[in-house]
């Protein structure tokens, strides 16, 4: 019938899906909040545990950074699906025209905002603590993060909707996505230090292109296997 909309298409519903996650997430605030206070507070210890005439600065600080990142990007992660558990608002999302892979990839992009505003926050407060010249090296971690985020978000959008249902959750959650991780954090980790210590870009290309290998292949993965996830 003519009158009756469209469903709409795979990033289409992907958009709306993430659109929808923003704004309740942007009402509560509970999860960003939970999350920036869990990064601030690392640093804060790792900070008062930090002896400087042992270990610099720029090489205690990578560590922090993504150790700090991946443990608070997991609370927003979870959030993304525990929302919709309670009130049955997955079933309406399963039972909707729309391809699944529409809902991994909207609460996907959720939760790299998500990821990316908490990122956004902790590293001036690492380069504050730790007195980092991060400025000449700006670009370049921004461009470092977003990819590192990338594969981070995918592989544990993926695990966040294969344990929602579960009673721990909380437990089978980083569990489970913690070796998908290392992949991503180490060449992350690496590329950082190479940028805070003040080394050329050129030096880290073969990180970065190990870490844009990942981040194609998780992403990718992730998308095809996210569907079976959801079938009981």
């Amino acid at each position: 019938m003519s009158g009756v909309p469209a469903a709409p298409g795979l990033l289409g519903a992907a958009w709306m899906i993430a659109r929808k996650d923003l704004a309740i997430e942007f009402r509560t605030r509970s999860a960003f909040l939970s999350a920036l206070v869990l990064s601030l507070l690392s640093i804060v210890i790792f900070y008062f545990a930090w002896d400087p005439t042992a270990i610099g600065a720029a090489d205690l600080a990578p560590g922090v950074l993504w150790v700090t990142f991946t443990f608070s990007g997991l609370l927003g992660m979870h959030r993304s699906f525990g929302v919709e558990s309670h009130d049955g608002a997955m079933d309406a999302l399963l039972t909707a025209p729309v391809p699944r892979q529409s809902i991994f990839l909207g609460k996907a992009l959720a939760n790299l905002v998500f990821v990316l505003g908490v990122q956004a926050v902790a590293l001036p407060a690492v380069a504050l603590f730790y007195n980092l010249p991060v400025g000449p090296a700006f670009g370049a971690l921004a461009l470092l993060m977003l990819l590192a985020s990338i594969g981070l978000v995918a592989v544990g959008t993926m695990f966040a909707g294969m344990t929602a249902n579960t009673r721990l959750a909380e437990l089978l959650l980083p569990v489970l996505a913690m070796p998908f991780f290392v992949p991503i954090v180490m060449p992350a980790a690496k590329t950082t230090a190479l940028l805070l210590a003040g080394r050329p870009i050129g030096e880290a290309f073969a990180w970065l292109r190990i870490l844009l290998a990942f981040d194609l292949v998780f992403a990718y993965v992730c998308m095809l296997v996210f569907p079976l996830t959801l079938d009981d």
